[in-house]
């Protein structure tokens, strides 16, 4: 099982903060033996990367040079990044940007992990041959309610949209507890996204061990 962690832009998981959660992290993963990636902000990779695989929250596709304010493949992966996060619901793109985008990442051998927001955006990704696709419905991000739980029947029309392909099916959107995580891997999907359960829980440790305790 792969835990993906989307630090996003959360006080409790930027500069120090993140430093810490990305030590929780590391920690629990040799623990559980679970894959744990986290997409840190731009300005943290440096850092996170040196404790624990991480990604960046977005890249662009365009080439180095004179593109002032944008962030390049280039960069995140000399800062350490082992791939990035495109497309989330939160930084759409249009679909030539994510197949440039994923493009210019295969280039440069870094990890895409494409966010789609429903199986129509799904079908059409695909053929784009990133590594891996997570499934976000994006009315149930950070609402606490699963997409593994109340549209279990999408998740499995998109595992198997994805079947015969080298892509790794993920899902995201409500996931915040163990028996989510569970769902979601018993509809065949290899692993989760999630973000605010973990950044805004109370006790972070201990939602990330009961997550990768599913696997």
């Amino acid at each position: 099982m792969i835990l993906l962690i989307n630090f996003k832009t959360y006080p409790s998981a930027t500069g120090k903060n993140a430093i810490k959660l990305a030590k929780i992290c590391k920690e629990i993963s040799r623990k559980t033996k679970t894959k744990i990636v986290v997409a840190a902000q731009i300005a943290d990779i440096h850092n996170i990367s040196k404790i624990i695989s991480t990604v960046s929250q977005h890249v662009d596709y365009f080439d180095q040079g004179r593109y002032t304010g944008y962030v390049l493949p280039e960069a995140v992966k000399a800062n350490g990044a082992i791939g990035s996060l495109i497309n989330h619901s939160e930084h759409k793109l249009s679909l030539d940007a994510v197949k440039k985008t994923i493009e210019r990442c295969k280039k440069l051998k870094l990890k895409t992990i494409v966010c789609a927001a429903s199986l129509k955006e799904v079908k059409k990704i695909k053929e784009f041959k990133p590594d891996y696709i997570a499934y976000e419905v994006p009315e149930l991000i950070a609402t606490g309610v699963s997409i593994s739980k109340v549209k279990a029947s999408s998740v499995k029309k998109f595992v198997k949209l994805l079947k015969g392909t080298k892509i790794v099916p993920l899902v995201g959107a409500g996931v915040s507890t163990g028996n989510d995580v569970k769902a979601a891997l018993k509809l065949g999907c290899k692993g989760v996204l999630v973000a605010s359960a973990i950044t805004k829980a109370k006790d972070p440790r201990k939602v990330v061990l009961e997550m990768c305790s599913q696997a």
